[in-house]
Parts: C-alpha cells; sequence; structure tokens
C-alpha cells in the first residue's frame, strides 16, 4: 500500500507537533515491509526544513499552489500573528462550512484528491486532526486529541468565533468518514463514541494510541548542559515549570493566585517558568490578565515567563525543575505530563477525568478550580523532597507503559489493519466493476 503521512510541522503548535514528531519516528523505526512505502504531504519549504531528518527519509511532496490550504498558507505567512491573522481566520470561518448552521454538509475538495490520485497514494495517514481528511475522498486515518468544544464550550478558544462550528464542522465529519480512528486512551474513546457513535462511529473503527514523549527530549542531561540553560534564561536555581500556551483553560491565572497567596500566607517564595506562544487575542487577553495580578500580588520576581521556548532546551529546563505543575481544566491525556517523568521531574497537575486516569499515583491531583487546592498542592512539593523522590520514582514507573517500542507496536498494528481493510475495498470494487 501507497500511504501519505500529512505531518504537522510547526513547531510553535505544540502539542499537534509533538505527536506529529512521535509518529514520525515510530514510522522511521518500523521495517520497510511494514509500510511498503511512504510520501510526506507537506505544503511549503518551511515544513520540509522543520521535519528535519523526516523530511530526508521519505520522499515529501509539496501541494499544489493553488489549493485552498496553500492559499490559506500563503496568507497566514504574509501577514505573520496577531489581530491581522485573528481576522483571517475569523473571515475564514464566515465564508466556510464551519459556519453553516449543518456541520454534516461538507466542503469537497477535488485538486488535493487529484494530485494525489497522480502520485498513486492509497490512504492518508494524518498525524493532527485535519478537515482535508474527509474533503479529497481518500480512505485516512486520523487521531482525535480531544472533544472539549462539546465538553466545556464554555471556554472561549474552543468555541468562540465560530470555533465551535470549525471543531464540530470536522469531528463530526472526521470520525464518521474515517477507516480508523486514533483516541489517546480510553476515556478519549469513550468520548468519541458518545459524542459521533449516532453518526456511525463504532467501537472497532476507534483505536487507542497513548501519547509517548516526543523524541527530541534526552533523559540524560549533563550537569552542565542544566546550568546552560537555566544561566541563558537567567532564571532561579529552584523553580516549578509549566509549559503551555496561554489559552484559558490552561488556568495559569489561578496559578499566578496560588503562588501569591502562599507568599502573603505563609512567606514562600516559589518561583514558576512559564513558556508558550501568547499570540493572538484570546492568549494575549491572558497575558494582560497574568501581567495585571501578577502585579497586584507584588510577585513579578517570582513568575519567570520565556515566550517560545527551542526544543533543545525542553531536556533541562525539565530536568532542573522542582517540579511540573499543570493545573489544565483539559484532557483526557497531556504530553508534558510525560514528558516530565522521562526527566525524573514530579508531576502536580488536575484532579480531572482522563488526567486522572493518565496520572494514577504517580502524581499530586488538585482541584483546578480551586487556589487553595492549587496552592496546597504546590506548598508540599516545595517543601518535601521525600515527596519529590517519591512521585518522581512512581512517574518513571508509569512511563513504562507509554515506551516507544509499544507506541511503534500499536502504530505498526493500525497500519497492518487498515492495508487489510483499504485492501479487501478495493477487491470487492474490483469484484462488483466486472
Amino acid at each position: 500500500m501507497h500511504i501519505a503521512v500529512v505531518p504537522h510541522s510547526a513547531p510553535s503548535k505544540g502539542g499537534a507537533y509533538q505527536y506529529s514528531l512521535a509518529v514520525l519516528n515510530a514510522l522511521a523505526s518500523l521495517p520497510s515491509e511494514a509500510t511498503d512505502e511512504l510520501t510526506l504531504v507537506v505544503r511549503s519549504e518551511g515544513e520540509i526544513k522543520n521535519l528535519g531528518p523526516y523530511a530526508s527519509h521519505w520522499r515529501p511532496v509539496r501541494l499544489p499552489l493553488f489549493t485552498r490550504d496553500r492559499l490559506m498558507d500563503m496568507i497566514e505567512a504574509s501577514v505573520g500573528e496577531g489581530w491581522l491573522r485573528d481576522t483571517v481566520k475569523w473571515s475564514v470561518h464566515r465564508f466556510s462550512p464551519a459556519r453553516l448552521t449543518d456541520p454534516g454538509r461538507i466542503w469537497g475538495n477535488g485538486a488535493v484528491r487529484r494530485f494525489l490520485t497522480c502520485h498513486n497514494i492509497d490512504w492518508m495517514l494524518y498525524t493532527t486532526p485535519n478537515a482535508q481528511s474527509f474533503e479529497i475522498g481518500l480512505p485516512y486515518v486520523m487521531p482525535v486529541f480531544d472533544l472539549q468544544h462539546r465538553l466545556q464550550p464554555e471556554f472561549p478558544e474552543v468555541s468562540a468565533d465560530g470555533e465551535w462550528e470549525r471543531r464540530e464542522y470536522l469531528y463530526r465529519n472526521g470520525t464518521r468518514q474515517a477507516t480508523l480512528i486514533l483516541a489517546d486512551s480510553e476515556v478519549g474513546k469513550e468520548h468519541i463514541l458518545n459524542f459521533y457513535g449516532g453518526y456511525g462511529v463504532t467501537e472497532d473503527r476507534v483505536k487507542v494510541l497513548p501519547y509517548v514523549p516526543p523524541p527530541y527530549l534526552v533523559s540524560d542531561v549533563s550537569q552542565q548542559e542544566r546550568t546552560r540553560v537555566r544561566n541563558n534564561y537567567r532564571l532561579p536555581e529552584r523553580y516549578l515549570f509549566y509549559p503551555a500556551q496561554l489559552w484559558p483553560h490552561k488556568n495559569h491565572l489561578r496559578l499566578v493566585q496560588a503562588i501569591g497567596r502562599l507568599k502573603e500566607d505563609k512567606g514562600l517564595e516559589v518561583h514558576v517558568v512559564l513558556c508558550g506562544a501568547h499570540t493572538g487575542a484570546i492568549r494575549g487577553q491572558v497575558m494582560k490578565d497574568i501581567t495585571r495580578e501578577v502585579n497586584r500580588l507584588g510577585i513579578t520576581n517570582q513568575i519567570h515567563y520565556l515566550g517560545y521556548v527551542c526544543n533543545d532546551a525542553m531536556s533541562a529546563l525539565y530536568a532542573e525543575a522542582v517540579g511540573l505543575v499543570m493545573p489544565t481544566f483539559f484532557g483526557p491525556t497531556n504530553i508534558p505530563i510525560s514528558e516530565a517523568w522521562l526527566l525524573g521531574c514530579p508531576v502536580l497537575t488536575s484532579d480531572i477525568q482522563g488526567v486522572r486516569e493518565q496520572v494514577g499515583d504517580a502524581g499530586l491531583l488538585v482541584d483546578p478550580r480551586s487556589v487553595d487546592a492549587i496552592a496546597d498542592g504546590i506548598s508540599r512539593l516545595w517543601e518535601n523532597s521525600t515527596l519529590r523522590a517519591d512521585l518522581a520514582k512512581r512517574g518513571k514507573q508509569r512511563l513504562s507503559a507509554y515506551t516507544e517500542q509499544n507506541f511503534c507496536v500499536k502504530l505498526a498494528k493500525i497500519i497492518a489493519e487498515t492495508n487489510e481493510m483499504i485492501g479487501e475495498q478495493k477487491n470487492l470494487y474490483a469484484m462488483v466493476s466486472r
């Protein structure tokens, strides 16, 4: 079978990029007979550069210039980040099926289908959710990371300015048209079946493929590298780490309030290192809210915001941290938790469905809605070295169920099953056509 892989190559996209690298890394380690032939589908030379060695491992092909996807890439590249890009995105929502009252109406994409057919593609493997999957009409496998627009639509990043409609258009059609669907966990699979089982999604078509840490992280970081990174960013010797873009659901504001409360009530000066993008209207407002609260609480010297951090520095930032603090509202699972476990970094995160199942007893679980609960958890993590050592040990043990080898084995089985299903469909079509 000739498979086209569509990766997400923008490092600024966080989890989507990390998952793409994990999939590409697994594919590269599989024997050639497991995948027959692979083609990387990219949209620009920049994507090829971002994919590094994976772009040279297989034959990359670029989508033709005047497809809708390429045109949107060109527009976004020309306007950059910020309010103008948000305006472009709003316009796309406004004049696309994502704005229609019937999310089941599919906007066809014949240009891309013809292009891929000319390259003899049998089916598509998407490493991130992509409306192109069902719009071009070729068989495909696609992951579903979360369905938070259904679960928690009160957060603007999954509902405002047409985002709810865009997501519903994507996930309703993407799940019911897919040959197979990838879920991150049993909880994620349950969500898919609960929301889209009524549209024809069956349990046998949803395969659980748990997240693994991205391949650019290294578990053994030298003290020299740790010191270099800490000095480069001018960080204190002790800090908590939270790598996350500044979306409202990441709950940075309550984290900041918890740090302020610990200083006021206990005289405890806890430092927190934040990294992640804050471009766009929603994330920009979160940044303003955080800055205002930090100033009000008098903790400006305790909050260290690094912005976007390159992959090379991430291992050292985790390894040097007292712990990961991640009071997010979203699941089902989160990649930074497994990243922290890999680097021996103790975990404090949210006591919510999905995350609870991911972490088990290998982390401190707190109520993300309670500043007091977050503050209490931070205090325990910050002051108790025995607890930190125990959590780090439990994290390493927990991570043994999320190894690259397990990921590769599961992905190989999924590819083999997809090949078999599509081969049977081709044979049936050939028989009917005679």
